[in-house]
């Protein structure tokens, strides 16, 4: 069942959203909001319903109970956990982008310029890396201009340093179009720090708030071990250098950093 929100702010959420399979409690009474312009992290072990509760706020599976709130008008960009992509078609990354929906070749411009991948508009995509795929793939959510994108384990093939750079562009993209962002992740020791709000999920939640309660809160270190707050000690990635698409240190963008910093 779906309202819509009532509060202006609010872009999409949940209440009282309970879902079972096979006898299995999948989701139980879960409650969420998401809002313009905040990135609220979802995390939780294997298994703990993440994927299952962002299916059921697209509307791809109808809760047992509860409601799905969405604002008037929402636009969504969705990433899902998996992107197949079949080596034996030929598609490059314009036709990619343009495949559920038309668009102009400034539009295509403007949205790979937005994900650092501005060179990769003729490229196979059968042929691009990890880090390059999952960029394109973010820029595929952007067609369209959504104000919510939910973004369900963003940085699957990219190496660690990759991932921080994901995280930040994920983070420059709200800071930029002041869209809500939903994002699902495993990975704490970053994403901690790129998130407004985070909610831990458990098949129920846990326990939620800013990334420093979460940390400490005692389900969160039950669920992930006591080194889990240590982590969010958190990732200082010290940037004196430039990853390019691939997530690998770029000596060309690096000296070009340099000189526009000097």
């Amino acid at each position: 069942m779906a309202a819509e929100a009532s509060k202006a702010e609010s872009l999409i959420g949940a209440r009282g959203v309970s879902l079972s399979r096979n006898g299995r409690r999948l989701l139980d009474h879960v409650d969420l909001d998401v809002n313009a312009g905040e990135i609220v992290t979802l995390i939780g072990p294997n298994g703990a319903g993440k994927t299952t509760l962002v299916r059921v706020l697209l509307g791809l599976i109808p809760p047992d109970e509860g409601e799905i709130i969405t604002a008037k008008g929402l636009k969504i960009g969705y990433l899902p956990q998996r992107f197949e992509r079949d080596a034996t078609i030929p598609l490059t990354v314009s036709r990619f982008l343009t495949l559920s929906s038309s668009a102009s070749n400034g539009e295509i411009s403007q949205v790979l310029n937005e994900v650092g991948a501005s060179s990769l508009a003729d490229a196979q995509v059968a042929n691009l890396s990890g880090g390059e795929f999952q960029r394109v793939a973010l820029a595929k959510t952007l067609m369209g201009a959504p104000s919510l994108l939910v973004l369900d384990e963003p940085v699957q093939n990219v190496d660690y340093a990759g991932e921080a750079e994901l995280y930040r562009l994920i983070g420059e993209i709200r800071a930029r179009r002041g869209c809500g962002i939903l994002l699902v992740s495993h990975d704490l020791h970053i994403v901690l720090g790129e998130s407004d709000r985070v909610i831990c999920l458990n098949g129920h939640i846990c326990c939620s708030g800013v990334p420093e309660s979460v940390a400490q809160h005692p389900e969160y270190m039950r669920l992930f071990g006591p080194s889990a707050a240590e982590a969010y000690a958190v990732y200082a990635h010290d940037h004196d250098h430039v990853h390019g698409l691939s997530g690998a240190v770029s000596e060309r963008e690096h000296n070009k950093a340099r000189a526009e910093g000097s």
